[in-house]
């Protein structure tokens, strides 16, 4: 499992089985569900709600409440974000309301959460967590590095199972151009390229955060992994690329993984 445990911090936090609980929400729903933290796999379905609209911080918590209610959990709480949190207050927001900004999340999940352990963090990081630990890169050793392709570009770095939190590359100039705006996949459909125009793109996105960063592995993550035989076999850099393989689960069981390894960003 992945080592995403903050400096001296204790033993692990799970309930009497193993367990902890992943809620992932996002700009058109809140999913969650219980992990066994020994496998990395859903005990159980996954319950889904949408986001409210406005999507505000009570709006959202009374949905994570919702969520976890329909379980009759009463154990840790993972929360994932799309937003970057940094020593305990949220400092940005992607597709749920800008009132999140400057919030306090610990406190108010717990104003409807209770007394119970929480982990709150980007929803990247989360699905970076799960996918090093269980997932694609499972295996691999050094540094791995998840990047999801959607509307814009999510990242998350792990270093030996170390999460490196709050990476935000999606926003990194490659070429005068932020990297998202010149190959995630949103720009691949508004410009109807095809497979291996988009490939030579994202090629020169990866090639500038390896020659910073020096990965040992790329995870590819988002809708458009799906499609990576149809891409990833045109893409010229050097590291090797794999697509994720947890999917819709990424995020819930990254959030559960957080909460149980007493991560707090």
């Amino acid at each position: 499992m992945s080592q995403a445990a903050s400096p001296g911090a204790d033993a692990p936090i799970t309930d009497t089985l193993g367990r902890a609980f992943g809620v992932d929400v996002g700009g058109s729903g809140i999913k969650g569900g219980i992990v066994d933290l020994d496998t990395g796999e859903l005990v159980g379905d996954r319950f889904k709600v949408l986001t409210p609209q406005p999507s505000t911080p009570a709006a959202v918590a009374a949905g994570i409440k919702e969520v976890v209610d329909h379980f009759s959990w009463d154990g840790p709480v993972g929360v994932t974000l799309p937003s970057v949190v940094s020593g305990g207050v949220v400092k940005t927001a992607a597709n749920i309301d800008k009132g999140w900004i400057g919030s306090d999340p610990y406190a108010l999940l717990a104003g409807v959460l209770g007394d119970r352990p929480l982990a709150v963090l980007n929803d990247a990081d989360a699905a970076g967590m799960a996918e090093d630990a269980y997932g694609a890169g499972r295996d691999a050793k050094g540094m791995v590095m998840l990047l999801t392709f959607g509307t814009g570009i999510g990242s998350a770095i792990l270093f030996h199972g170390k999460l490196l939190p709050n990476t935000e590359l999606g926003h990194m100039e490659v070429g005068g151009k932020e990297a998202e705006h010149q190959a995630s996949s949103k720009i691949k459909e508004d410009n109807d390229w095809s497979y291996e125009k988009w490939a030579g793109h994202v090629s020169n996105v990866l090639t500038a955060y390896e020659n910073l960063f020096w990965p040992d592995l790329f995870i590819a993550g988002g809708g458009i992994s799906r499609k990576a035989h149809k891409w990833i076999p045109h893409l010229t850099n050097r590291t090797p690329v794999v697509p994720a393989t947890l999917q819709n689960t990424a995020g819930i069981v990254g959030a559960a993984m957080a909460v149980g390894a007493r991560l707090r960003v």
